[in-house]
C-alpha cells in the first residue's frame, strides 16, 4: 500500500510538475507569440503610415497639377474673352461711327433733297410759264403760216404725213431689198450646191410616153381579120378592154389610143397576143383580154417590188407595194410616173445626204410622194392628201405623211422632208425632156404669163422668153422707181405662183430706163 502510495505520489509529483512545466511553456509561448504580434502590429502601422504618408503626398501633388492646370485653363479663357470683349468693342465702335456718319449723310441728303425740290418747284413755275408763253407763240405762228401758205393746220398735217410716208417707204424698200438680197445670196448658194451635186450624182432617162400604142403588122392581110365580119372583132376588142382600135391606111401598124394607161397596156398585150396567135374571133378576144388582165396584176406587184428596189429601200406594206405599181401606167405631163417617184426618191436621199438627214426616211417620203395619182380618180382631193391618209393608215411614220402631205403646200410643212420632196419633185419634172405639152396648152401659159405681167400698174409691156421660163417686164420710169420695180418683181412672182401651173421655175426681169434723145441740127 505504502509503495502503492509512494508511486501514487511520484506520479502526482511529476504530473504537477510537468503540468506547471507545460504551463509555464504556454505562458513564455504566449509572450513571444505576443510579442511578436506586437512587432508585425507595430511593422503593419509603420508600413501604413508611410503608404499612407506616399498617398498624401502622391495626391497633394496631383491636387496641385490639377490646380495648376485649372488655373491655366481659367487664365486662358479670361483671356479670350477680354480679346473677345475688346473686339466686340472695337467693332461696336466702328458701327457707331458708320452709323453717325450715315446720319450725317441722311442730314446732308435732306438738305440737298430740299434745296432740289425748292429749285425744281421754281423750274416747273419757270416751265409751265414758258410753256403758256410758248403755246401763245406756236398759235401766233400758225395763224401767220396758214396765212402765208394758204394752207389750213389739217392740210399741213396731211401734207406732212406724205412726205414722212413717201420717206419712210423708200427707206424701208431699200432695207427689204438689201436684206432680201443677202439672204437669198446665201440661201441660194447653199441650195444651189446641193441641188447640183443631187443633179450630178444622178442621171434618168429623158423620154415620156404618150397616149397611143402603134402594134406592127406582119402584113396587111391581118388588117382584115382585125377588122372582123362587118367590124365584130374591132367592137368586141374595144368593148372588152375599152381602148379604141384606129385602122388606117398606114400600112403595117395599126393604132390603140385610150386615156387610161392601164387599158392601153392591157389591149396592146391582148392585141400582140391576137396576131401571133392568127385566131382572132370575139370568143378568143375576150380569152385573150382576161388573162392579159390576171397577168397585169402580177405585173403590177412586180413593178411596185422593182421599185422599191431601185430606191433602195425595205419591203413595203402590200397595198402600198400595189399602189406603187399601178403608178407604172401612170403619166403626169407625159411623164411616167413611177419613173418619177424613183426619181424623186434618189434625189431626195442625195439632198438629205448633204444636210445630214435621215436617208431612208427621205427615200421613202421621194419614193411615196404621188401615190395618191394611183387611185385619184376614185377618190376626191388632191393627190398628196389622198396619199397622205393612205400611208396614215398603212402605218407610215408622222414624218413621211407630212411630207407627202405637204410637198405641194396643201398642208403646212412641219419638218424639212416635205420642202425637199418639193425640191426634188420640181427637179424631176423641170429638166430638159421629162415633161411636154401641147401646143396649145405651151401658147395658153405664155398668154397667161403675160397677162399677169400687164395687169399690175406702170407695166409698159411683158414678154415671155425662153420658152415661158423668164417674163420680162418694162415699165415707166416716171410712174415706177427703182424701189417701187423690186417689189413690182416680188408681186408679180406670187401672182404667177398662186394662179398658174408650169414646170420648174419662171424668172421675172424688170425693166426701167430712162431715155433721151436729141438731134444736132
Amino acid at each position: 500500500m505504502d509503495a502503492d502510495y509512494t508511486l501514487i505520489g511520484e506520479g502526482a509529483l511529476v504530473f504537477i510538475t510537468g503540468a506547471a512545466t507545460g504551463l509555464a511553456l504556454l505562458r513564455w509561448r504566449d509572450k513571444n507569440v505576443k510579442a511578436a504580434q506586437e512587432v508585425q502590429r507595430q511593422t503593419l502601422l509603420d508600413n501604413a503610415r508611410r503608404d499612407a504618408d506616399a498617398l498624401t503626398r502622391e495626391a497633394k501633388l496631383k491636387a496641385n497639377e490639377v490646380s495648376l492646370k485649372l488655373r491655366e485653363e481659367t487664365e486662358k479663357s479670361f483671356a479670350t474673352r477680354r480679346e473677345e470683349a475688346v473686339a466686340t468693342e472695337r467693332r461696336l465702335a466702328e458701327r457707331e461711327s458708320l452709323v453717325n456718319r450715315q446720319l450725317e449723310s441722311l442730314h446732308a441728303g435732306e438738305k440737298k433733297l430740299g434745296a432740289d425740290q425748292e429749285a425744281t418747284i421754281a423750274q416747273r413755275v419757270l416751265l409751265e410759264t414758258r410753256s403758256d408763253e410758248l403755246e401763245r407763240l406756236t398759235t401766233i405762228r400758225k395763224s401767220e403760216l396758214q396765212s402765208l401758205a394758204k394752207l389750213s393746220e389739217q392740210g399741213a398735217r396731211a401734207h406732212l404725213m406724205r412726205e414722212v410716208e413717201q420717206a419712210a417707204l423708200k427707206d424701208a424698200a431699200g432695207l427689204t431689198k438689201h436684206i432680201l438680197e443677202d439672204a437669198k445670196a446665201k440661201a441660194e448658194e447653199k441650195a444651189r450646191r446641193i441641188i447640183c451635186l443631187a443633179v450630178q450624182r444622178y442621171a434618168a432617162e429623158a423620154t415620156f410616153d404618150t397616149t397611143t400604142a402603134t402594134i406592127a403588122l406582119t402584113g396587111d392581110d391581118i388588117k382584115g381579120r382585125i377588122i372582123g365580119r362587118e367590124g365584130r372583132n374591132i367592137r368586141a376588142f374595144e368593148a372588152v378592154t375599152g381602148i379604141t382600135v384606129m385602122i388606117d391606111d398606114t400600112p403595117g401598124c395599126v393604132v390603140l389610143s385610150g386615156f387610161d394607161p392601164v387599158r392601153r397596156e392591157v389591149a396592146r398585150e391582148a392585141m400582140q397576143r391576137l396576131i401571133l396567135d392568127g385566131r382572132i374571133h370575139p370568143t378568143r378576144i375576150e380569152e385573150i383580154v382576161a388573162k392579159v388582165k390576171e397577168e397585169m396584176t402580177e405585173a403590177v406587184v412586180r413593178y411596185g417590188e422593182e421599185a422599191i428596189a431601185k430606191a433602195g429601200l425595205a419591203p413595203m406594206h402590200p397595198e402600198v407595194t400595189v399602189l406603187l405599181g399601178k403608178l407604172r401606167f401612170r403619166n403626169s405631163f407625159s411623164q411616167n410616173v413611177l419613173d418619177h417617184s424613183v426619181e424623186v426618191a434618189h434625189l431626195i436621199g442625195l439632198m438629205a445626204a448633204e444636210l445630214g438627214l435621215d436617208v431612208n426616211e427621205a427615200k421613202r417620203a421621194g419614193l411615196l410622194h404621188d401615190l395618191g395619182k394611183a387611185v385619184s380618180h376614185e377618190i376626191e382631193g388632191p393627190h398628196a392628201i389622198v396619199g397622205a391618209d393612205i400611208l396614215k393608215r398603212h402605218g407610215e411614220s408622222p414624218a413621211v405623211i407630212n411630207a407627202v402631205a405637204s410637198h405641194h403646200d396643201e398642208v403646212p410643212h412641219e419638218g424639212p422632208l416635205g420642202i425637199l420632196v418639193s425640191a426634188a419633185d420640181a427637179i424631176s419634172g423641170s429638166r430638159p425632156g421629162a415633161r411636154s405639152e401641147t401646143m396649145t396648152t405651151y401658147l395658153k401659159r405664155l398668154e397667161d404669163l403675160e397677162n399677169i405681167g400687164m395687169s399690175f400698174p406702170g407695166v409698159e409691156k411683158a414678154y415671155a422668153v425662153q420658152a415661158g421660163r423668164e417674163l420680162r417686164i418694162f415699165v415707166l420710169h416716171d410712174q415706177v422707181t427703182d424701189d417701187e420695180a423690186a417689189a413690182l418683181a416680188r408681186n408679180i412672182v406670187r401672182r404667177i405662183e398662186e394662179q398658174l401651173q408650169y414646170p420648174g421655175q419662171i424668172r421675172v426681169t424688170v425693166i426701167r430706163e430712162t431715155r433721151v434723145v436729141e438731134f444736132a441740127k
